[in-house]
């Protein structure tokens, strides 16, 4: 397949480029800064410039996958950092949506990156697809305005996934790295209550469930990339602590997070227990179901 990527340089795009380059896809990265260094199987594709013409480079793509937009963990939520946050994929989104309408040869699916902050925090509910209503606060406004940029290219026959991605776990990128130095140093514990369910997913279940939907014609609309098994803080942390075999006693309060991180804190002081039905009733196998395996497989490796 001849695939491209916005976003592709981020920590889910080069988990996805090099497993697609591995099956021997072509692959596409659209980029404001086009590298000296070649890749094999990779052509980077200038966009978001005032000369840059991405549609006739990308004309014939079998699926665009966006990923693109500032990392949320990218520094507190000052109220400038919270627009650029907002703006960041809204006009990557809307740029996509362009490049579609004017391209002659369409790609047939467009998989655009969204998030499990749709729906809120809760320790009570479940979330499933089948929930439509967002969350009222920062999280859920922007992905609701995310998704319904990208819905847009339904006008011209592009199907449509919302991939809603949980917390992805990977050995250097991510928010585990931040979340095991305490461990290393001896420090690890319960962040907050522990009670606050950790929608989790590994980075190869992320790209396992992308390419899933590529090819799964049947999945439209949002499709949550998170694993089965969610888990409490708590649970995670003791997990952590056990692969690593590093004690876990040492509680994070709440406030000290919230001085700390500001809005921000909310990633990992509250959260929600998101399921996979979608995937699962299409027959996504995932790779790593249990957080124990999850954790076994990055920090062992």
């Amino acid at each position: 397949m001849k695939i491209a990527i916005a976003g592709g340089t981020g920590f889910v795009g080069k988990a996805l480029t090099k497993s697609l380059v591995q099956r021997g896809d072509e692959v596409l990265i659209l980029t404001r800064n086009i590298p000296s260094i070649k890749e094999e199987g990779v052509r980077y594709v200038k966009w978001l410039g005032e000369s840059s013409t991405p549609e006739y480079d990308l004309n014939g793509v079998d699926a665009i996958i966006n990923l693109a937009g500032e990392s949320l963990n990218s520094g507190r939520w000052t109220e400038a950092r919270k627009e650029r946050i907002y703006n960041s994929r809204i006009h990557a989104t809307r740029e996509i949506v362009r490049i579609i309408g004017i391209m002659k040869n369409k790609p047939s699916t467009l998989i655009n990156a969204s998030a499990v902050g749709y729906y809120g925090i809760s320790r009570t509910d479940t979330f499933t697809e089948e929930i439509a209503q967002h969350s009222q606060d920062f999280l859920g406004e922007v992905v609701w305005s995310w998704e319904e940029e990208a819905r847009t290219v339904e006008q011209f026959g592009v199907r449509v996934v919302f991939s809603r991605f949980g917390v992805i776990l990977g050995k250097d990128e991510g928010a585990l790295p931040r979340i095991v130095l305490p461990y290393k140093l001896f420090a690890g514990g319960t962040v907050g209550s522990g009670k606050q369910w950790l929608s989790w997913i590994h980075v190869d279940d992320v790209v396992g469930m992308i390419l899933f939907a590529i090819t799964h014609d049947q999945i439209t609309g949002p499709l949550n990339v998170v694993s089965p098994s969610p888990v409490t803080m708590k649970e995670f942390g003791k997990s952590v602590g056990k692969v690593l075999r590093k004690p876990h006693w040492l509680p994070v309060p709440g406030f000290a997070l919230k001085l700390l991180l500001g809005e921000m804190s909310i990633l990992v002081l509250e959260g929600q227990k998101v399921l996979p039905k979608v995937a699962e009733q299409h027959g996504y196998k995932f790779i790593y179901s249990t957080i124990d395996e999850a954790l076994e497989n990055i920090l062992k490796s």
